[in-house]
């Protein structure tokens, strides 16, 4: 069965529809996103463009065969589908990183009608450091401050620096059959974390990590100059040893990494919470009813994580924002590629 209308429609397709709206509706511009959970990442990006004379409208790219995914998204760009009025928006995985290296890389950094998160994935930005208290707080509803998140991650991505250089070496060279994201998600695998002594984990992270740098050492044994000069284009991309943990692979991040240490961080606030409840000076059943409540109210914490906005206030997502702006300010038919240079450092 051939393709659905749908699937073959073009730019030129929403621009004539625009055109037949007349001078006073609103231009519409399509927005293709990867997946379900990319739909409302993008949304949070571009309701800030909206206004009286244009909206988007984010969709996966095909209702037909249910096709999902980065290259599903980026086939609508071929040949004359790409326009001012239809732009995809994908996570920047590591194609932001190889500089365009490699074919998708660079139509991904020089399209000015393709849009990236800069981190990794939207997982990425989901768990920004500053923010995991904030989504301890919405899940357990205690406010108490037991662990830093933002200093734990620092100094978590300051010990997986060095390794996530060899690691973006690789994919530029060639070499990621000999090092793998696989292989560096593993070696970075924090495990043993416990809130109450979290630099075990760390120093267990710091010893994988030099093991595999020592083994790479031996490996490539010439290859000094070529990782000194991947390490200084990272940097160039505003990419700092602090804020490694962005541009790791999100779901490993997000799965591995950050939501077994949310997990243990919100088991102590909820017992807190509950103990708080269990000694109040009130009557049993007012502390039965009390408790019924708070265990009501409490939330998920991969749903709450999903939910998280608070990396709004993130470098790396003013980027994205950046990118939108200069798209929308431009002349479609004069516009180019700006997105490949950005130095700020996040705080």
């Amino acid at each position: 069965m051939g393709k659905s209308l749908k699937d073959n429609i073009d730019s030129r397709y929403f621009e004539a529809a625009n055109a037949l709206r007349g001078k006073q509706a609103r231009r519409r511009i399509v927005a293709y996103v990867e997946s379900y959970d990319d739909i409302y990442f993008w949304r949070t990006v571009l309701s800030t463009f909206e206004n009286e004379k244009r909206y988007f409208e984010v969709m996966l790219p095909s209702k037909a065969n249910l096709t999902r995914g980065k290259k599903s998204v980026l086939m609508n760009f071929m040949g004359n589908h790409v326009g001012p009025d239809m732009i995809a928006c994908v996570d920047a995985d590591y194609d932001y990183l190889l500089q365009g290296c490699t074919a998708q890389s660079k139509k991904v950094i020089q399209s000015p009608y393709v849009f990236h998160t800069y981190v990794y994935a939207i997982e990425n930005f989901q768990c920004y450091a500053p923010s995991l208290h904030d989504v301890c707080v919405a899940v357990t509803l205690n406010d108490h401050r037991i662990f830093d998140f933002r200093e734990y991650f620092r100094e978590y991505s300051e010990i997986c620096f060095p390794l996530f250089v060899w690691s973006v070496w690789a994919y530029r060279s060639g070499n990621y059959t000999h090092f793998s994201l696989t292989d560096f998600s593993r070696v970075t695998d924090p495990g043993g974390f416990t809130v109450q002594t979290p630099e075990v984990s760390l120093k267990n992270v710091r010893h994988k990590v030099q093991t595999k740098l020592h083994e790479l050492q031996r490996q490539y044994p010439d290859n000094k100059d070529a990782y000194l000069k991947t390490k200084s284009e990272i940097l160039t991309l505003g990419i700092t040893p602090q804020t490694t943990y962005l541009y790791m692979q999100g779901h490993h991040l997000f799965d591995t990494v950050v939501v077994p240490i949310m997990t243990k961080v919100c088991n102590l606030l909820r017992q807190e919470r509950q103990t708080e409840i269990y000694h109040a000076q009130a009557h049993h059943t007012q502390k039965r009813n009390e408790m019924s409540c708070y265990e009501n109210s409490r939330q998920d914490i991969k749903t709450m994580l999903k939910k998280n906005t608070g990396y709004m206030l993130s470098e790396q997502f003013r980027h994205v924002q950046e990118d939108v702006s200069r798209f929308l300010e431009k002349d479609p038919p004069t516009m180019t590629a700006n997105k490949t240079n950005h130095t700020n450092q996040e705080q």
